[in-house]
């Protein structure tokens, strides 16, 4: 002992620890990445039913084959890299019919871009093939700046031109099937996403070799009988997604009708007639017109070619001159004589092509920048299969929504019949792999819950039927009153004080004691044609001259239903600026059924209760009435496709009034464009203040989401945080567990807490492709079915479930992911939770879709963003005026400012 203690003295002393400045604030080392839970087991409660489902059970018989990954580079000859998108599918079917004994014959699956797969590997590691195409010279066959009608004539007959491309092919990785049947025994194998992605390029490449238009996962023909106008030149293409995806009964194809958004195939006319809802020719808009036309395809009648459009000329077709050359006589070593000939006379004269229309509007410009090449209109129809990628209107989403809806058995009937016709087993890559896909929908055994109970007015209980339930005869659970008042009309055709004194009875028989409106306040007829927003101000200046004082309330009648221009400065005039709750309506007719809607929007604003689950007075919930509990909604709503300079909208919504679970109040913020994380659940400021949504921020007078719960629950924090996330895919899953969720207890590290929540994170996904059908039964599922087996994972917690009566179309289940349990909800409590929360939704009387936090978080999201304008926020992008923050590179606006009172009760209190 002696001996090594004399040797430990022996070695030199560690160094002390560093010393640490009473000025830093040591931080927790990072939490170590959180994964997604497995499965606990099966729901047990509710009536079964037999339920089929458009998931065709996949077999596997050769599960150890190994596909191998190739990288895929095309280059023109001079070695310029080039961009295989739209053009790389033709090139390796020609490398395919040219090189088929260079591959040993193998077969092929090729995403369209730079991967290319085989079963078993190709000769060699590095190949390199030369491939010749012969391209249509697009360009020659209408008039340019420079060139002969005899030549254009000739060239346009004789316009192949051969282009020499080289693909180099080089081995990649190893992608093995049988992490497929891994995955379906419940473990987490590396490359099963990259094998079932193999898989799903197979089926994309048989579209694209069909002709088809794909998106994502979905294929759509040119079929005109597969179209739907919805009007403004858009139209609706039918066509079909279909992808592989494992579940707990095995390998499975998922297959559903799909549906996007085509420009109008036909003449380009026609599409800008439409498109500017304009009568006649003259009356179109051309500076919108030549924004909207660019970078679209057309197919010129007179020479049957396509071009791609990148502008429009200056003057008309009858005054847009051009060079050509013409010759003086018979001398075929005449250079001919350069003149200068306007497009419509080029046409005309010589082409002897007749134009009817084209004389006074400009022509398309189908050339390049500094050579310009023009068609006249009436000669040019738009190629089909064309994206619109633009979002639609209201008008157009009701449009669409209406004329494509499929009944349960016709969706049936559409989907098995695509598995008929396309034959995918005769595909010789999945041959090669022994699969075999059934042709008939699987059967799963799903059940029923019960409805919860609501209590509504003087403790009367209410029992849904079919989902739905109604306030005849029946009061308000918590009716406000409202007294200070008006009804604002921009002219629209109604008769106001009709409308407020039936509102006013209404309202009585519901509980709600409404005053006499200090006024019945009618727009100037002379200011309905100026713009929206000064026609919003005005309207304020005649209430404050009207008004006593601020009202409590407005009620608003717009001219339209639907897409009205002053509904955002309305809002936002009221909600940011003055902090006045507001209720637009625009009533077609006026009766019981339509105020009591109106009223129940009105109440919830105001802060009052419609109904209660009868489980929540006296609270009955199971794990949440003895523990306070907080419920979030999340979601992110995102501006127009394509619009980079629009800020992303953040909405988190929580509940309050424990132990309530009916209550919420949201919190909403801007973000980085595109960016689907919330950002600012915890947000640190400069002064080392939280100023995230989780907190409050030090410039606003409203205080958020935890400290509302906390002063609406008689100072109680909360002990339990149920999470239930929007709008992310499953690739994202682990960015909430380990991104958003680590945001949210930052937010309590800041508040001094040392014990933090238990978490139950769910993500609720609508955007989907799982649809389920009653079997022997046209009727869509009964609301409350819920499935958690067979079409499931195989190993994480998910279930589908059918909250809402599906009344029109086919119902879409809402599928919802259980990332986190650490509270510890039973599956069939969890279940019943969700079903309960899809009846607490204050603006309805029917059971929605998802629940009801995140249909709230999603509503707050979107209506902010209508109310907001965001159209001049890419001019002040350098972050120099006022209400502007930078994120990174990207200068994001600030939303602006709710008043207090507004902020808690704006859409559902």
């Amino acid at each position: 002992m002696e001996k090594d203690g004399n040797k430990c003295d022996s070695q030199p002393l560690p160094a002390p620890p560093p010393v640490i400045p009473p000025s830093v604030k040591p931080e927790k080392a990072d939490r170590p990445n959180r994964s997604i839970i497995s499965r606990p087991g099966f729901g047990k409660t509710g009536r079964p039913i037999s339920l089929l489902t458009n998931h065709f059970r996949v077999s596997l018989k050769h599960p150890d084959e190994i596909f191998y990954q190739y990288t895929v580079s095309i280059s023109s000859e001079l070695g310029k890299t080039v961009d295989s998108k739209g053009i790389g599918r033709k090139i390796m079917d020609k490398l395919y019919q040219i090189y088929f004994s260079d591959l040993a014959g193998k077969r092929f699956a090729y995403d369209g871009e730079k991967a290319l797969y085989t079963v078993g590997p190709l000769p060699h590691n590095n190949l390199e093939f030369p491939v010749v195409l012969e391209e249509s010279m697009v360009k020659r066959g209408s008039p340019s700046q420079t060139g002969s009608p005899s030549e254009s004539g000739k060239r346009a007959k004789h316009s192949l031109q051969s282009k020499t491309f080289k693909v180099a092919i080089s081995y990649a990785a190893k992608v093995p099937l049988k992490s497929i049947s891994l995955a379906l025994q419940g473990t987490e194998p590396e490359k099963v996403q990259d094998a079932l992605r193999v898989l799903d390029i197979v089926l994309r490449q048989q579209a694209a070799n069909r002709g088809c238009l794909l998106v994502r996962q979905s294929f759509f023909h040119d079929d005109s009988r597969l179209f739907t106008e919805v009007g403004g030149g858009v139209t609706g293409c039918r066509g079909f997604h279909s992808s592989f995806r494992p579940t707990h009964g095995g390998l499975s194809l998922n297959m559903d009708v799909s549906t996007t958004m085509i420009l109008t195939p036909g003449p380009v006319i026609n599409f800008l007639l439409a498109n500017q809802n304009a009568k006649e020719p003259r009356f179109i808009d051309w500076v919108k017109a030549k924004k909207m036309l660019k970078n679209m395809r057309v197919k010129a009648r007179h020479n049957n070619m396509e071009f791609k459009i990148i502008g429009l000329s200056e003057k008309p077709c009858n005054q847009q001159f051009f060079s050509m050359k013409v010759k003086s006589g018979t001398d075929q070593h005449d250079g001919g004589e350069t003149v200068e000939v306007t497009v419509y006379e080029y046409f005309t004269k010589h082409r002897n092509i007749e134009l009817h229309s084209s004389a006074y509007m400009p022509c398309l410009d189908v050339g390049k920048p500094k050579r310009p090449n023009y068609l006249p209109l009436e000669l040019c129809s738009l190629v089909s299969l064309q994206r619109y990628t633009k979002a639609l209107t209201s008008m157009q989403r009701a449009s669409l929504v209406e004329k494509s809806r499929q009944k349960p058995p016709e969706r049936i009937q559409a989907v098995t019949n695509a598995m008929k016709n396309y034959r995918y087993d005769d595909d010789p890559i999945l041959s090669a792999c022994g699969i075999c896909i059934e042709k008939q929908l699987t059967q799963v055994d799903g059940r029923v819950l019960e409805a919860p109970k609501l209590k509504v007015g003087n403790n009367e209980d209410c029992f849904p039927c079919n989902g739905r339930w109604n306030f005849n005869k029946k009061k308000l659970v918590d009716p406000i009153r409202i007294e200070r008042w008006a009804v604002v009309n921009f002219s629209a055709r109604c008769d106001t004080s009709y409308l407020s004194r039936e509102l006013i009875n209404c309202g009585r028989n519901k509980g709600i004691h409404i005053e006499r409106p200090y006024s019945l306040i009618e727009e100037d007829p002379q200011n309905r044609r100026l713009s929206p927003a000064v026609r919003v101000e005005k309207m304020f200046e005649l209430i404050m001259s009207k008004l006593p004082g601020p009202p409590e309330f407005l009620l608003c009648v717009l001219p339209e239903r639907k897409n009205s221009d002053l509904y955002g400065p309305w809002k936002k005039r009221n909600l940011s600026d003055l902090g006045i709750v507001t209720q637009c309506l625009s009533p077609t007719k006026i009766n019981d059924q339509y105020l009591t809607n109106v009223l129940l929007k009105i109440n919830s604003k105001l802060g009052g209760i419609n109904s209660l689950l009868s489980i929540e007075r006296p609270s009955r919930i199971p794990l949440i009435k003895d523990t306070p509990t907080m419920i979030l909604g999340m979601d992110v709503s995102h501006g127009s496709p394509g619009r980079s300079d629009i800020p992303s909208i953040a909405a988190v919504v929580g509940s309050r009034s424990w132990p309530l679970i009916s209550r919420y109040r949201a919190a909403v913020r801007t973000q980085s464009s595109k960016v689907e994380m919330i950002e600012s659940l915890y947000k640190p400021l400069a002064n080392g203040e939280d100023g995230g949504i989780m907190r409050h921020d030090q410039n606003e007078i409203l205080l958020e989401l935890l400290l509302d719960f906390y002063g609406t629950s008689n100072g109680y924090k909360p002990a339990q945080v149920i999470v239930f996330r929007d709008g992310v895919s499953e690739s994202q899953f682990s960015k909430v567990l380990n991104f958003e969720l680590n945001q949210m207890i930052k937010a309590y590290e800041h508040l001094g807490e040392v014990n933090f929540p238990k978490f139950t994170v769910i993500v609720a996904q609508k955007n989907h492709h799982t649809k389920l059908f009653q079997n022997n039964a046209s009727e869509n599922v009964p609301p409350g079915t819920v499935v958690d087996t067979k079409i499931v994972h195989p190993r994480n917690y998910d279930f589908y479930m059918c909250a809402q009566a599906g009344m029109i179309g086919t119902s879409r289940p809402a599928h919802y992911h259980v990332l986190l349990d650490e509270i510890g909800f039973s599956p069939d409590d969890l279940q019943q939770l969700i079903l309960s929360l899809s009846y607490v939704y204050q603006r309805s009387t029917s059971a929605i879709s998802i629940v009801a936090p995140v249909c709230y978080a999603h509503l707050a999201a979107q209506q902010m963003g209508q109310f907001i304008k965001f159209e001049d926020f890419s001019e002040t992008s350098s972050g120099h005026k006022s209400g502007i923050t930078s994120v990174g590179s990207i200068s994001v606006p600030e939303l602006p400012r709710l008043d207090e009172k507004v902020a808690g009760s704006m859409f559902f209190c």
